[in-house]
């Protein structure tokens, strides 16, 4: 099965098209690097909980949304092979400072795939 990278950071809301255009230019760097697919979602219907929810764990402001982005890679060591080339992409190095999010509140990690309803 696959391997998934998961990312939820905070982005405020004035900087919406400028994440989406960040995420378009990353998007065919993962890809030529091995990921099988890119998912980028913003916010839409992310409830504050009682004791936590994504916007405390990314510590969001009330001018900010939360997006929720998935990396779909063959393989843990396609998913290493694949970061580390793409974050040596030239291309790649200039979006990052573009300062679109806060990537201090970025939370982030990479998940073993265990169940997959479409290989079902």
């Amino acid at each position: 099965m696959a391997y998934i990278d998961g990312v939820i950071v905070p982005v405020k809301h004035a900087q919406a098209e400028a994440y989406r255009e960040m995420a378009r230019m990353a998007a065919p760097i993962f890809l030529e690097h091995g990921a099988l697919q890119v998912i980028e979602s913003w916010g839409e219907d992310v409830p504050h909980g009682k004791q936590t929810d994504f916007h405390r764990a990314v510590a969001a402001e009330p001018d900010e949304n939360i997006v929720f982005s998935l990396v779909v890679w063959p393989s843990r060591a396609a998913r290493d092979a694949g970061n580390a080339a793409a974050q040596e992409d030239p291309r790649f190095a200039g979006m990052m400072d573009q300062q679109v999010f806060d990537g201090k509140r970025m939370i982030f990690g990479g998940f073993e795939q265990i169940l997959d309803t479409r290989e079902a």
